[in-house]
């Protein structure tokens, strides 16, 4: 089963990875970090009050980064955010909300927000 591209520049089409060309979206990846770009993989913890409560959520700097975009986005918070984000996961019944988190931010940039 093949997957649907991920486009990482609208401007170029999609391109498939061989195995003798390595010229694919993840070679294009690949490309583009450097050793500044690679910090973003590192892991930061934050903590954060939903209803009253304070937890630490533990994620990668690139997710951070989504979700303080999305914040602006939306006028809030990110701490707010959060919030919004975990009753949304507690109503779809998913108990990690690191994952839950996670996945938003990838959605919301397949949205070209």
């Amino acid at each position: 089963m093949r997957h649907q591209p991920v486009h990482l520049d609208p401007a170029k089409p999609p391109v498939f990875a061989s195995d003798d060309h390595g010229d694919g979206p993840l070679a294009r990846l690949f490309g583009l970090c450097n050793s500044e770009q690679a910090r973003a993989y590192a892991p930061e913890k934050r903590s954060v009050r939903i209803h009253g409560h304070s937890t630490t959520i533990r994620l990668e700097r690139a997710f951070w980064t989504v979700l303080d975009e999305m914040a602006r986005d939306e006028g809030v918070a990110a701490s707010a955010l959060i919030a919004r984000i975990h009753d949304h996961c507690l109503v779809n019944n998913d108990k990690n909300l690191a994952s839950c988190l996670r996945v938003v931010c990838l959605k919301y940039i397949n949205l070209g927000n």
